[in-house]
């Protein structure tokens, strides 16, 4: 298990370098979309190895001058679906991003680190077309809820409410949803910087939230015949899960967290979970590394804080030495981490592109097997650059020495 902290290469180390020379454009490759947009100088190198040898790829920007894209979902015609925080759901078709937003949530509270957040796709989306996303709303305060539209090319309709009255805040707000292999839908959700609240049963903060496609809860769900417990909580005692998905060879959920920032507890403390049926992950009762009898402690921790912000397995084929590799964006950490795992079992983990684009929440795999992350410049903790906020893809490239 790598110390506490460690985000440096432990097996398999890279040292990302931009190629020098004068800005120019590049073709897309593969059988991806062609891109908007081509980053100045274009190719990156890795300079170490993996089982499957040197990594060389390129940087290009699929879409920029966004404003805090949030999620991003691709449908299996190609589409790349993406929440802008404001309450934009935005659309791009082959490399084009529409001028127009899809749709325009109204009922949204966006305010620090609130607004229109989770976006996934039904997995039959080819035939159902339904699209979920949470977003933050004004009821009592601040809450979330999640509600199901369809998709018809042009704009969002058939409006169904699936789970409302998560609590929520301009602090603390989840949330990430993710169909898992059994076709449930999961939800993660924040404290609401409310930190008792994680511990408590009869509240949906703090969460993973496990429901049927319609909203409904599944009777398998561990709580659902315990009295005065929510029956949708799966596990509880999370502080703010933001990261989300299944290991391909297993089905284990793996889930990134923020950990304390100060005022509710000593700074960093950010953690990779594997979260499991029923299980307690101890916010606040513990952080940071750790233990106690019938609380779960980390996979990983990292102090200092990094603010993980995603989580995404690579399946694709784009990059083979990759695959089944887990990937999660940092904001404060601005870089992203590659895990290398074994089952449960940590091989490595290193640090990509850090310091290069500012703050990197979503990570996301393309159907060509390209890898998609969005910066988060414009959230007012970053410093914005050029056609800042971004979505960029890493696109394989074969090496011409």
């Amino acid at each position: 298990m790598p110390a506490p902290g460690a985000c440096f290469a432990l097996a398999c180390a890279f040292a990302f370098l931009f190629s020098c020379g004068a800005p120019r454009t590049e073709k897309g490759t593969g059988g991806g979309a062609p891109v908007v947009a081509h980053e100045p100088g274009g190719a990156v190198e890795s300079a170490g190895t993996t089982e499957g040898g040197a990594v060389s790829f390129r940087v290009e920007t699929v879409a920029g001058n966004l404003e805090v894209p949030w999620s991003i979902a691709f449908a299996p015609d190609g589409r790349m679906f993406f929440t802008e925080r404001p309450g934009r759901v935005r659309v791009s078709e082959q490399g084009r991003l529409r001028p127009e937003p899809l749709a325009t949530i109204e009922d949204i509270e966006a305010s620090s680190e609130s607004g229109l957040m989770g976006l996934t796709l039904h997995p039959r989306f080819d035939e159902n077309r339904q699209l979920y996303l949470a977003y933050a709303y004004k009821q009592d305060g601040v809450r979330v809820r999640v509600v199901r539209f369809r998709e018809t090319g042009t704009g969002l309709a058939e409006r169904k409410l699936i789970i409302e009255g998560i609590p929520a805040a301009q602090y603390h707000a989840g949330t990430r949803l993710r169909f898992g292999p059994d076709g449930k839908l999961y939800v993660t959700t924040g404290d609401a910087a409310r930190k008792e609240l994680a511990q408590r049963l009869d509240s949906l903060a703090g969460k993973t939230l496990r429901l049927n496609d319609d909203g409904t809860v599944p009777p398998d769900n561990p709580f659902v015949n315990q009295t005065g417990a929510r029956p949708e909580i799966w596990s509880l005692g999370h502080r703010n899960s933001q990261g989300l998905d299944f290991q391909p060879a297993t089905g284990l959920m793996l889930q990134t967290e923020h950990g304390p920032s100060g005022f509710d507890g000593p700074g960093g403390g950010d953690e990779v979970n594997i979260v499991e049926r029923g299980k307690n992950y101890g916010w606040p009762d513990i952080h940071h590394r750790e233990t106690r009898a019938g609380l779960e402690s980390p996979l990983l921790e990292y102090t200092p804080a990094l603010a993980p912000a995603s989580g995404a397995f690579y399946r694709g084929s784009a990059f083979p030495q990759f695959r089944g590799n887990f990937f999660f964006g940092n904001l404060r950490g601005e870089c992203i981490i590659r895990v290398v795992l074994d089952g449960r079992r940590v091989v490595s983990q290193e640090r990509l592109l850090e310091k290069q684009y500012g703050r990197i929440r979503d990570v996301a795999e393309g159907p060509d097997g390209t890898l998609y992350f969005s910066t988060s410049n414009r959230d007012g903790r970053g410093q914005p650059k050029l056609n800042d906020d971004r979505i960029i893809r890493l696109v394989p490239q074969s090496k011409t020495r």
